[in-house]
C-alpha cells in the first residue's frame, strides 16, 4: 500500500513539474512579448495599419534654345488595374478581351507592382471616348478597373530631331535594378535613348509621398501626412530647331542626288552645326530619323520591325556622334600639322605627284585620286587639291622616324576620345597606332605595324575612324585659332516654376599645342579650297569666304562615303559644318553642297545651289 502510495505521490510531482515548466514558458513568452519585444511588434502593427504610397509627378519638358517646345506632357487617358484583380481571372480576361491586350502582359504588370492594393496599375494608354464610355456604363462587368488621365508625352516636331531628343517608355525590369534608375517603381516612365534618357534622373523629378492609414481589409481609411512632390526639371537645349529642320531636309536632299547620280545605296547621313566661339551645338541632324509619338500609346510591333530591320537604315542609330567613319581627306590639314611639328616636311616642300607614289618601293605602289598626277605641289596646292600623294610621302617620313605624330596630332584635335557630349552611347572612334594594333589582332604576323599603316592614315583611310561630332569639334579649333571646346547641348536647366537651376557655359577642353601662324596658314588654304580647289564648283558666286574640306573615304565593301568640313565666314567664323553622307560617292558633288544651302540659311541667302561638278574624290 506505501509503495502505491510513494508511486501516486511521484507520478503528481512530475505532473505538477510539467505543469509549472509549462506555464512558465508561457509567462516568459509572455513577458518577452509584452515587455522586452513591445517596441518592435508595435512598429509591426503600425506598418501593418500604415501604408506609404508614391504620388507621380509631372515629367520635366525640353525646349530649344529659342524656347520652341520639344517634348511636351498633355493629358490623355488611362485604364488601370487595382492590384487586387490579379486573384480575380474572370475580370482579367474580361478587360484582356475588350481592350485587346495579351492576358500574360495584364497579369505581367500586376505581378511587379509593388505598392499593394492602393495604388492602380496603368495597363492601357490612349483610351478613346468610345471604350471609356463603354467601362462607365457597364461599371459591374469590370470591377477594380480605373479611368484616369495621365500626363502623355509630345513631341510636336515629330520626326525633327527624334535621335537628338530619344522617346520615353515603361520602365523594364531590367532597368529597375540600375544605378541609374534608382528610386523608380514599375510602371514609371523614364528616358529611353538621347536626352530623355541622359538627363532623364532631372527631367524625372521627386515623386510625392502619402501615409495612410487602412482596415483589416487593407483599405484606406485616411491620409495621415503628404508631399507633392517635385515636378521634373525643364531643358533648354543649344539646338535649333528650324535650323535642325533645315538640315534634315537637306541632307535627304543630298541623300537623293547621290542616288541619281549613281550611289545607290545612299540612304543614311548626318550633319552637325556648331559655333566655333563656344562649342554650341546648333544642329545634330541624322538620317533616317523616327516619331517618338509612336512610341508613346500602343506601339505596333510592324512600326517596331519597321524601325529596327537592315531595310531601315537603323533610325534609333544617331550617326552624328554613335556612328564611327574613316574620315578620308578631312584628315590632312591635321596630317599636315604633324608633318610640320615634326619637321618631315615645311610649307615649302614640294614633291612631284606623278599619279602613282612609289614611295614603299615599285611592288608596294599607291595612287592619287587623280591618276595623272598633279604634277609640283607644296602644300598649299596639296591640300587645295586634295594630293594624296604628297600626305603618302608625310606619312611614309614619319614610319621611317618611328614617329607616332600624326597620332599625337589627331587625338590634341580630339579624335580617339568620346568628345563628353551628355548623350547615351557615343561612339570614341579610333585613332590606331603599333599599340593597338598588337592588341587588336589576333595573328602574330598581323600586329606588326608596317609602312603602309602610316601612309594609309596619312589620308585618314586605314584603321582610322572619326564621328561626324569630333570633325566638328576638330575644325572648330581650326576655325578659332586652336581652342577645343567639349560639344554643349544642354543651355540651361530651369525648375518648374522658371528658376533657373543651372545654366551652362562654354568647356575648354585645351589650347592644341601648335603656333598660331601654323593653323593661320592652314586656314587660309582651307579658305582657297572653295574659290580654286576642291570645292570650288559647290559655292560658285557664293558671298560669304567660306574655308573647307572635302573629302571621300573608301569603306570596304561599300561604296565612297561623301564628307565635307567647313566654317564661315573664312576670317571671322561664326559656325562649324560637317557633312557626311553614307555611301553617297565624292564629297565635293554631294556633301559640299548640301553645306553651302545650310550656309545660305544661316547668313539669310537664297537657298539655291548651282550644279556643283566632280572636283575630286
Amino acid at each position: 500500500m506505501k509503495k502505491e502510495n510513494d508511486t501516486i505521490k511521484r507520478k503528481t510531482y512530475y505532473q505538477l513539474m510539467v505543469l509549472f515548466v509549462a506555464f512558465s514558458i508561457i509567462f516568459l513568452r509572455l513577458w518577452f512579448l509584452q515587455v522586452m519585444a513591445h517596441s518592435y511588434y508595435k512598429k509591426m502593427a503600425e506598418e501593418n495599419r500604415l501604408r506609404e504610397v508614391t504620388i507621380n509627378v509631372v515629367r520635366g519638358e525640353i525646349y530649344d534654345r529659342n524656347g520652341k517646345p520639344l517634348a511636351i506632357n498633355k493629358p490623355s487617358i488611362g485604364i488601370y488595374l487595382m492590384p487586387e484583380a490579379r486573384h480575380e481571372p474572370r475580370v482579367l480576361k474580361r478587360v484582356s478581351n475588350f481592350l485587346g491586350i495579351p492576358l500574360t502582359e495584364i497579369k505581367k504588370k500586376l505581378r511587379i507592382a509593388k505598392e499593394g492594393p492602393l495604388k492602380p496599375v496603368l495597363i492601357y494608354k490612349d483610351a478613346s471616348l468610345k471604350e471609356v464610355s463603354y467601362i462607365k456604363e457597364d461599371v459591374g462587368s469590370f470591377p477594380f478597373v480605373v479611368v484616369d488621365v495621365y500626363p502623355r508625352r509630345v513631341y510636336p516636331a515629330r520626326e525633327v530631331g527624334a535621335p537628338i531628343l530619344g522617346y520615353v517608355g515603361e520602365i523594364s525590369e531590367e532597368e529597375l535594378g540600375k544605378r541609374s534608375f534608382f528610386g523608380c517603381e514599375p510602371g514609371d516612365i523614364v528616358g529611353k535613348m538621347g536626352v530623355e534618357r541622359e538627363l532623364d534622373s532631372l527631367l524625372r523629378g521627386e515623386k510625392g509621398r502619402k501615409i495612410v492609414e487602412v482596415d483589416a481589409k487593407g483599405k484606406q481609411r485616411q491620409v495621415l501626412s503628404f508631399y507633392a512632390g517635385k515636378p521634373g526639371d525643364n531643358i533648354q537645349l543649344t539646338i535649333d530647331i528650324e535650323l535642325q529642320r533645315v538640315c534634315e531636309e537637306t541632307l535627304a536632299q543630298a541623300i537623293k542626288k547621290a542616288r541619281r547620280k549613281g550611289s545607290k545605296k545612299a540612304k543614311a547621313g548626318a550633319v552637325v552645326v556648331m559655333n566655333p566661339n563656344n562649342g554650341e551645338v546648333l544642329a545634330l541632324a541624322s538620317l533616317p530619323s523616327f516619331d517618338p509619338n509612336l512610341f508613346q500609346g500602343r506601339l505596333s510591333f510592324k512600326y517596331w520591325q519597321s524601325i529596327t530591320s537592315k531595310e531601315s537604315g537603323y533610325p534609333l542609330f544617331n550617326r552624328a556622334y554613335m556612328g564611327a567613319y574613316p574620315p578620308g581627306s578631312l584628315f590632312k590639314p591635321f596630317t599636315l600639322l604633324a608633318g610640320l611639328k615634326s619637321g618631315v616636311v615645311s610649307f615649302y616642300t614640294t614633291i612631284n605627284c606623278k599619279g602613282r607614289w612609289e614611295g614603299m618601293g615599285k611592288d608596294w605602289p599607291k595612287y592619287c585620286w587623280k591618276r595623272v598626277g598633279h604634277g609640283n605641289v607644296s602644300a598649299f596646292r596639296a591640300l587645295v587639291e586634295s594630293c594624296d600623294s604628297y600626305f603618302y610621302e608625310i606619312g611614309y617620313k614619319l614610319y621611317k622616324k618611328k614617329s607616332e605624330m600624326i597620332q599625337t596630332v589627331a587625338r590634341d584635335f580630339g579624335y580617339g576620345n568620346k568628345t563628353g557630349i551628355p548623350l547615351p552611347s557615343e561612339s570614341a572612334g579610333r585613332v590606331p597606332d603599333e599599340a593597338w594594333k598588337k592588341r587588336y589582332y589576333r595573328r602574330v604576323s598581323d600586329k606588326t605595324w608596317l609602312p603602309g599603316d602610316s601612309v594609309n592614315l596619312s589620308i585618314g583611310q586605314g584603321d582610322m575612324l572619326v564621328t561626324p561630332l569630333q570633325v566638328a569639334m576638330s575644325y572648330t579649333a581650326l576655325a578659332n585659332g586652336g581652342k577645343l571646346y567639349g560639344p554643349q547641348i544642354v543651355k540651361e536647366i530651369k525648375r518648374y516654376d522658371g528658376v533657373v537651376v543651372r545654366k551652362f557655359t562654354p568647356f575648354l577642353i585645351k589650347k592644341v599645342p601648335f603656333k598660331s601662324k601654323w593653323l593661320a596658314m592652314i586656314r587660309s588654304y582651307l579658305k582657297r579650297v572653295t574659290t580654286e580647289g576642291t570645292a570650288k564648283g559647290a559655292f560658285r558666286g557664293f558671298p560669304i569666304p567660306v574655308a573647307g574640306k572635302t573629302g571621300t573615304a573608301q569603306v570596304f565593301g561599300k561604296e565612297d562615303f561623301a564628307w565635307f568640313a567647313a566654317f564661315a565666314p573664312a576670317d571671322k567664323p561664326k559656325y562649324v559644318i560637317v557633312v557626311l553622307v553614307e555611301e553617297g560617292g565624292h564629297g565635293g558633288e554631294i556633301a559640299a553642297p548640301a553645306a553651302r544651302k545650310i550656309f545660305s540659311y544661316l547668313f539669310d541667302l537664297p537657298m539655291v545651289l548651282p550644279e556643283a561638278r566632280d572636283e575630286s574624290r
